[in-house]
Protein backbone atom coordinates (compact mmCIF):
# COMPACT_ATOMS: atom_id res chain seq x y z
CA UNK A 1 0.00 0.00 0.00
CA UNK A 2 2.69 2.65 0.62
CA UNK A 3 4.49 1.91 -2.59
CA UNK A 4 1.41 2.07 -4.40
CA UNK A 5 0.56 5.72 -2.61
CA UNK A 6 4.33 6.71 -3.31
CA UNK A 7 3.67 5.54 -7.09
CA UNK A 8 0.47 7.84 -7.13
CA UNK A 9 2.07 11.04 -5.92
CA UNK A 10 4.80 10.53 -8.34
CA UNK A 11 2.56 10.51 -10.92
CA UNK A 12 0.18 13.50 -9.84
CA UNK A 13 3.90 15.53 -9.29
CA UNK A 14 5.02 14.89 -12.77
CA UNK A 15 1.56 15.57 -14.13
CA UNK A 16 1.71 19.11 -12.10
CA UNK A 17 4.85 20.14 -13.68
CA UNK A 18 3.99 19.04 -17.04
CA UNK A 19 1.01 21.20 -17.27
CA UNK A 20 3.04 24.17 -15.64
CA UNK A 21 5.30 23.57 -18.30
CA UNK A 22 2.92 23.66 -21.01
CA UNK A 23 0.92 26.91 -19.41
CA UNK A 24 4.08 28.92 -19.82
CA UNK A 25 5.05 27.16 -23.38
CA UNK A 26 1.36 28.64 -24.24
CA UNK A 27 1.87 31.78 -22.41
CA UNK A 28 5.09 32.75 -24.17
CA UNK A 29 3.73 31.69 -27.79
CA UNK A 30 0.68 34.11 -27.22
CA UNK A 31 2.48 37.24 -25.81
CA UNK A 32 6.06 37.08 -27.10
CA UNK A 33 6.41 40.76 -26.63
CA UNK A 34 5.46 40.97 -22.93
CA UNK A 35 7.73 37.86 -22.36
CA UNK A 36 10.75 39.82 -24.12
CA UNK A 37 9.92 43.13 -22.56
CA UNK A 38 10.26 41.49 -18.72
CA UNK A 39 13.71 39.90 -19.90
CA UNK A 40 14.57 43.41 -21.03
CA UNK A 41 13.25 45.41 -18.57
CA UNK A 42 15.08 42.98 -15.89
CA UNK A 43 17.89 43.07 -17.95
CA UNK A 44 18.37 46.69 -18.53
CA UNK A 45 21.11 48.76 -16.63
CA UNK A 46 20.37 52.04 -15.30
CA UNK A 47 23.45 54.54 -16.16
CA UNK A 48 23.38 58.29 -15.74
CA UNK A 49 25.49 60.55 -18.85
CA UNK A 50 26.55 63.45 -19.36
CA UNK A 51 26.05 65.78 -21.77
CA UNK A 52 27.23 69.03 -23.37
CA UNK A 53 25.03 70.60 -25.73
CA UNK A 54 26.83 71.63 -28.73
CA UNK A 55 24.49 71.09 -32.04
CA UNK A 56 24.61 68.91 -34.14
CA UNK A 57 25.79 66.50 -31.91
CA UNK A 58 23.95 67.37 -29.19
CA UNK A 59 20.52 69.76 -28.76
CA UNK A 60 17.76 70.15 -27.23
CA UNK A 61 14.64 69.22 -29.33
CA UNK A 62 10.82 69.89 -27.20
CA UNK A 63 12.57 69.04 -24.10
CA UNK A 64 14.81 65.89 -24.98
CA UNK A 65 18.32 65.55 -26.22
CA UNK A 66 18.95 64.89 -30.19
CA UNK A 67 21.49 65.00 -32.30
CA UNK A 68 23.98 62.65 -33.48
CA UNK A 69 25.64 61.73 -30.86
CA UNK A 70 22.58 61.00 -28.69
CA UNK A 71 21.49 59.05 -31.80
CA UNK A 72 24.74 57.24 -32.10
CA UNK A 73 24.03 56.56 -28.26
CA UNK A 74 21.27 55.79 -27.85
CA UNK A 75 21.96 52.62 -30.49
CA UNK A 76 24.47 51.47 -28.28
CA UNK A 77 21.54 51.57 -25.68
CA UNK A 78 19.41 49.17 -27.61
CA UNK A 79 22.44 46.81 -28.55
CA UNK A 80 23.76 46.57 -24.35
CA UNK A 81 20.48 46.95 -22.82
CA UNK A 82 20.93 49.98 -20.65
CA UNK A 83 18.58 53.09 -19.61
CA UNK A 84 20.26 56.22 -19.36
CA UNK A 85 19.27 59.34 -17.70
CA UNK A 86 20.83 62.60 -18.82
CA UNK A 87 22.45 65.64 -16.85
CA UNK A 88 23.68 68.64 -18.64
CA UNK A 89 26.77 70.10 -17.99
CA UNK A 90 28.32 74.16 -19.21
CA UNK A 91 31.13 72.99 -20.40
CA UNK A 92 34.16 70.62 -21.81
CA UNK A 93 35.95 71.39 -18.60
CA UNK A 94 33.04 70.65 -16.65
CA UNK A 95 31.75 67.06 -18.13
CA UNK A 96 35.17 66.03 -17.85
CA UNK A 97 36.05 66.34 -14.23
CA UNK A 98 32.42 65.22 -13.60
CA UNK A 99 33.62 61.88 -15.70
CA UNK A 100 37.17 62.25 -14.18
CA UNK A 101 35.16 62.22 -10.60
CA UNK A 102 32.70 59.13 -11.18
CA UNK A 103 29.58 61.57 -11.06
CA UNK A 104 28.61 60.18 -14.48
CA UNK A 105 29.09 57.03 -16.01
CA UNK A 106 29.69 58.33 -19.62
CA UNK A 107 30.31 60.99 -21.00
CA UNK A 108 28.19 62.22 -24.31
CA UNK A 109 29.15 65.03 -26.96
CA UNK A 110 31.91 65.88 -29.39
CA UNK A 111 34.08 64.98 -27.19
CA UNK A 112 37.80 65.10 -28.49
CA UNK A 113 40.40 62.46 -27.89
CA UNK A 114 43.46 64.38 -26.44
CA UNK A 115 46.58 62.49 -24.64
CA UNK A 116 46.09 65.29 -21.57
CA UNK A 117 42.12 63.97 -21.02
CA UNK A 118 43.33 60.26 -21.55
CA UNK A 119 45.13 60.47 -18.31
CA UNK A 120 41.97 61.59 -16.25
CA UNK A 121 39.40 59.70 -18.01
CA UNK A 122 38.55 56.88 -20.79
CA UNK A 123 37.78 56.97 -24.13
CA UNK A 124 36.54 55.04 -26.43
CA UNK A 125 36.69 53.63 -30.31
CA UNK A 126 36.79 57.13 -32.57
CA UNK A 127 33.61 57.78 -34.25
CA UNK A 128 34.43 60.76 -35.71
CA UNK A 129 37.49 62.61 -37.53
CA UNK A 130 37.16 66.27 -36.90
CA UNK A 131 40.17 69.25 -36.34
CA UNK A 132 39.97 73.26 -35.82
CA UNK A 133 38.48 75.73 -38.29
CA UNK A 134 38.79 79.94 -38.10
CA UNK A 135 35.18 81.72 -38.19
CA UNK A 136 35.47 85.61 -38.76
CA UNK A 137 33.13 88.62 -39.53
CA UNK A 138 32.39 88.21 -43.46
CA UNK A 139 32.78 91.73 -43.80
CA UNK A 140 36.55 91.91 -44.43
CA UNK A 141 37.35 95.88 -44.39
CA UNK A 142 38.28 98.18 -41.29
CA UNK A 143 36.33 100.07 -39.42
CA UNK A 144 35.65 104.12 -40.17
CA UNK A 145 37.04 103.94 -35.88
CA UNK A 146 40.00 101.42 -37.29
CA UNK A 147 40.64 104.60 -39.92
CA UNK A 148 40.97 107.00 -37.42
CA UNK A 149 43.28 104.69 -35.29
CA UNK A 150 45.57 104.40 -38.31
CA UNK A 151 46.02 107.93 -39.24
CA UNK A 152 46.91 108.46 -35.75
CA UNK A 153 49.45 106.34 -35.46
CA UNK A 154 50.69 107.17 -38.50
CA UNK A 155 51.02 110.99 -37.70
CA UNK A 156 48.56 112.01 -40.11
CA UNK A 157 45.80 113.68 -37.66
CA UNK A 158 48.13 115.85 -36.48
CA UNK A 159 49.44 117.42 -39.89
CA UNK A 160 45.53 117.47 -40.61
CA UNK A 161 44.68 119.54 -37.70
CA UNK A 162 47.63 121.81 -38.50
CA UNK A 163 46.54 122.25 -42.13
CA UNK A 164 42.90 123.32 -40.56
CA UNK A 165 44.58 126.17 -37.81
CA UNK A 166 46.27 127.06 -41.37
CA UNK A 167 43.34 127.11 -43.14
CA UNK A 168 41.42 129.65 -40.60
CA UNK A 169 44.52 131.54 -39.89
CA UNK A 170 44.82 132.40 -43.21
CA UNK A 171 40.83 132.90 -43.86
CA UNK A 172 40.59 135.11 -40.87
CA UNK A 173 43.70 137.10 -42.74
CA UNK A 174 41.84 137.16 -45.92
CA UNK A 175 38.77 138.45 -44.05
CA UNK A 176 40.46 141.53 -42.50
CA UNK A 177 41.81 142.30 -45.50
CA UNK A 178 38.83 142.28 -47.38
CA UNK A 179 36.88 144.31 -44.95
CA UNK A 180 39.34 147.10 -45.01
CA UNK A 181 39.96 146.90 -48.93
CA UNK A 182 36.82 146.06 -50.40
CA UNK A 183 33.46 148.09 -49.79
CA UNK A 184 31.49 145.28 -51.18
CA UNK A 185 32.36 143.06 -48.97
CA UNK A 186 29.53 141.96 -45.91
CA UNK A 187 30.12 143.61 -42.96
CA UNK A 188 28.55 141.32 -41.05
CA UNK A 189 31.62 139.18 -39.28
CA UNK A 190 30.32 135.75 -39.68
CA UNK A 191 29.09 136.43 -43.63
CA UNK A 192 32.40 137.27 -44.22
CA UNK A 193 34.33 134.36 -42.89
CA UNK A 194 32.09 132.01 -44.18
CA UNK A 195 32.55 133.82 -47.66
CA UNK A 196 36.27 133.47 -47.21
CA UNK A 197 36.24 130.13 -45.81
CA UNK A 198 34.79 128.59 -48.72
CA UNK A 199 37.18 130.94 -50.79
CA UNK A 200 39.99 128.92 -48.73
CA UNK A 201 38.57 125.32 -49.16
CA UNK A 202 38.14 126.19 -53.45
CA UNK A 203 41.46 126.72 -53.49
CA UNK A 204 42.68 123.32 -51.46
CA UNK A 205 40.23 121.40 -53.25
CA UNK A 206 40.17 122.28 -56.42
CA UNK A 207 43.12 124.70 -57.06
CA UNK A 208 40.91 127.42 -58.40
CA UNK A 209 39.42 131.12 -57.21
CA UNK A 210 36.72 132.50 -57.84
CA UNK A 211 38.02 135.69 -55.49
CA UNK A 212 38.73 138.98 -57.40
CA UNK A 213 42.18 140.57 -56.82
CA UNK A 214 42.34 143.29 -54.54
CA UNK A 215 46.24 143.16 -54.72
CA UNK A 216 47.58 143.74 -58.21
CA UNK A 217 50.47 141.68 -59.27
CA UNK A 218 51.71 140.55 -55.69
CA UNK A 219 47.84 139.18 -55.08
CA UNK A 220 48.06 137.48 -58.38
CA UNK A 221 51.36 135.74 -57.71
CA UNK A 222 49.99 134.67 -53.84
CA UNK A 223 47.10 133.04 -55.34
CA UNK A 224 48.60 131.01 -57.85
CA UNK A 225 51.38 129.88 -55.09
CA UNK A 226 48.08 129.66 -52.62
CA UNK A 227 46.40 127.55 -55.57
CA UNK A 228 49.66 124.82 -55.73
CA UNK A 229 49.92 124.93 -51.98
CA UNK A 230 46.28 123.33 -52.29
CA UNK A 231 46.79 120.82 -54.81
CA UNK A 232 49.78 119.28 -52.42
CA UNK A 233 47.45 119.57 -49.43
CA UNK A 234 44.62 117.64 -51.23
CA UNK A 235 47.00 115.02 -53.07
CA UNK A 236 48.97 114.39 -49.27
CA UNK A 237 45.04 113.97 -47.71
CA UNK A 238 44.22 111.63 -49.95
CA UNK A 239 47.18 109.64 -50.38
CA UNK A 240 46.63 109.30 -46.31
CA UNK A 241 43.38 108.65 -46.13
CA UNK A 242 43.96 105.77 -48.90
CA UNK A 243 47.36 103.90 -47.92
CA UNK A 244 45.66 103.93 -44.21
CA UNK A 245 42.80 102.10 -45.56
CA UNK A 246 44.53 99.92 -47.33
CA UNK A 247 46.30 99.16 -44.70
CA UNK A 248 43.81 98.92 -42.06
CA UNK A 249 41.78 96.39 -44.76
CA UNK A 250 44.43 93.77 -45.26
CA UNK A 251 45.62 94.25 -41.75
CA UNK A 252 42.04 93.66 -40.57
CA UNK A 253 41.13 90.63 -42.97
CA UNK A 254 42.20 86.91 -41.45
CA UNK A 255 43.05 84.44 -44.13
CA UNK A 256 44.89 82.03 -42.40
CA UNK A 257 46.08 80.91 -38.77
CA UNK A 258 49.27 83.04 -39.34
CA UNK A 259 47.25 86.20 -39.32
CA UNK A 260 45.68 85.90 -35.71
CA UNK A 261 48.49 86.71 -33.98
CA UNK A 262 48.03 90.10 -32.45
CA UNK A 263 44.39 89.13 -32.46
CA UNK A 264 41.69 88.30 -29.65
CA UNK A 265 40.46 84.82 -30.95
CA UNK A 266 37.47 83.57 -29.05
CA UNK A 267 36.71 79.91 -28.30
CA UNK A 268 35.10 77.47 -26.08
CA UNK A 269 36.10 76.98 -22.54
CA UNK A 270 37.72 73.92 -21.78
CA UNK A 271 37.74 73.27 -25.47
CA UNK A 272 41.14 71.83 -27.49
CA UNK A 273 40.75 75.08 -29.52
CA UNK A 274 41.24 76.86 -26.51
CA UNK A 275 44.59 75.08 -25.53
CA UNK A 276 45.86 74.87 -28.88
CA UNK A 277 45.68 78.61 -29.77
CA UNK A 278 46.73 79.96 -26.56
CA UNK A 279 49.98 77.90 -26.64
CA UNK A 280 50.58 79.76 -29.87
CA UNK A 281 50.55 82.29 -27.47
CA UNK A 282 47.59 83.97 -28.81
CA UNK A 283 45.26 86.13 -26.47
CA UNK A 284 41.77 84.26 -26.25
CA UNK A 285 38.56 85.39 -25.41
CA UNK A 286 36.70 81.72 -23.58
CA UNK A 287 32.87 81.23 -24.17
CA UNK A 288 30.35 78.77 -22.51
CA UNK A 289 28.57 78.52 -25.61
CA UNK A 290 28.57 78.84 -29.25
CA UNK A 291 25.95 81.33 -29.52
CA UNK A 292 27.74 83.31 -27.33
CA UNK A 293 30.86 82.99 -28.87
CA UNK A 294 28.87 84.30 -32.57
CA UNK A 295 27.29 87.18 -30.53
CA UNK A 296 31.21 88.14 -29.66
CA UNK A 297 32.34 87.99 -33.03
CA UNK A 298 29.48 89.90 -34.53
CA UNK A 299 29.66 92.59 -31.93
CA UNK A 300 33.76 93.11 -32.51
CA UNK A 301 34.24 91.88 -29.24
CA UNK A 302 36.92 88.88 -31.10
CA UNK A 303 38.17 89.54 -34.03
CA UNK A 304 37.70 85.66 -34.97
CA UNK A 305 36.81 82.24 -33.60
CA UNK A 306 38.71 79.33 -33.18
CA UNK A 307 36.93 75.67 -32.88
CA UNK A 308 36.01 72.65 -33.92
CA UNK A 309 35.52 72.02 -37.57
CA UNK A 310 32.03 70.28 -37.97
CA UNK A 311 30.18 72.49 -35.68
CA UNK A 312 31.46 75.67 -37.30
CA UNK A 313 30.54 74.26 -39.97
CA UNK A 314 27.53 73.29 -39.36
CA UNK A 315 25.89 76.70 -37.45
CA UNK A 316 26.95 78.43 -41.49
CA UNK A 317 25.31 75.67 -43.09
CA UNK A 318 22.15 76.05 -40.97
CA UNK A 319 21.97 80.16 -40.17
CA UNK A 320 23.14 81.16 -43.89
CA UNK A 321 21.74 85.02 -42.82
CA UNK A 322 24.94 85.43 -40.05
CA UNK A 323 27.38 87.91 -41.31
CA UNK A 324 30.24 85.33 -40.32
CA UNK A 325 32.23 83.02 -43.23
CA UNK A 326 34.88 80.25 -42.42
CA UNK A 327 38.23 80.53 -43.49
CA UNK A 328 40.94 78.50 -44.51
CA UNK A 329 41.18 74.57 -44.08
CA UNK A 330 40.68 72.24 -41.54
CA UNK A 331 44.17 71.99 -39.47
CA UNK A 332 44.78 70.20 -35.95
CA UNK A 333 42.96 67.23 -37.19
CA UNK A 334 41.67 65.01 -34.24
CA UNK A 335 39.09 63.01 -33.20
CA UNK A 336 35.95 62.13 -31.27
CA UNK A 337 34.86 59.41 -28.75
CA UNK A 338 32.86 58.74 -26.22
CA UNK A 339 33.88 59.37 -22.37
CA UNK A 340 34.02 57.40 -19.24
CA UNK A 341 35.89 56.73 -15.58
CA UNK A 342 38.82 54.92 -15.72
CA UNK A 343 39.05 51.03 -15.31
CA UNK A 344 35.10 51.55 -16.10
CA UNK A 345 33.30 48.19 -17.31
CA UNK A 346 30.98 50.07 -20.07
CA UNK A 347 34.20 50.98 -21.80
CA UNK A 348 35.21 47.75 -23.27
CA UNK A 349 31.40 46.40 -24.78
CA UNK A 350 30.75 50.25 -25.42
CA UNK A 351 33.74 49.84 -28.28
CA UNK A 352 33.48 47.21 -29.40
CA UNK A 353 29.84 48.21 -30.79
CA UNK A 354 31.35 51.34 -31.75
CA UNK A 355 33.33 48.86 -33.99
CA UNK A 356 30.68 47.02 -35.35
CA UNK A 357 28.72 49.79 -35.89
CA UNK A 358 31.73 51.37 -38.26
CA UNK A 359 31.36 48.14 -40.14
CA UNK A 360 28.14 47.98 -40.70
CA UNK A 361 27.91 51.67 -41.95
CA UNK A 362 25.70 52.86 -39.30
CA UNK A 363 28.12 55.61 -38.25
CA UNK A 364 28.81 56.78 -42.31
CA UNK A 365 24.65 57.20 -42.47
CA UNK A 366 24.54 58.98 -39.30
CA UNK A 367 27.22 61.52 -40.44
CA UNK A 368 25.28 61.53 -44.03
CA UNK A 369 22.01 62.54 -42.34
CA UNK A 370 23.61 65.34 -39.95
CA UNK A 371 26.37 66.43 -42.77
CA UNK A 372 25.41 65.14 -45.98
CA UNK A 373 28.63 65.22 -48.72
CA UNK A 374 29.95 68.34 -46.60
CA UNK A 375 32.77 66.08 -44.82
Amino acid sequence: MKKHGAFESGCLGWVTRTLGIAALALVIGLFPGLARAQDQGAASKPVTVGVYESPPFVLRENGQYAGMAIELWQSLEDKLQLSSTYRSYPSYRKLIEAVGKGEIDAAVTNLTITRQRAQSIAFTQPWYDSGLRIMTPSTGAGSFQDIIDGLSDSGHLTTFAWLLIITLFATVIITLLDRRLDREFPRRWREGLADNFFHTMSIMTTGKTTHKNLFGWIGRIWSALWMVLGVAIIAYVTSSITSVMTTTSLTSQIHSLSDLSGKTVGVLGGSVGEDYVQNLGIRTQNYDTLDASIEGLISGEVDALVGDAPVLEYFAHSQPGQPVRLIGAVFHPDKYGFGFPLQSELLRPVTLELLGLHERGDIHKLRMKYFGNTR
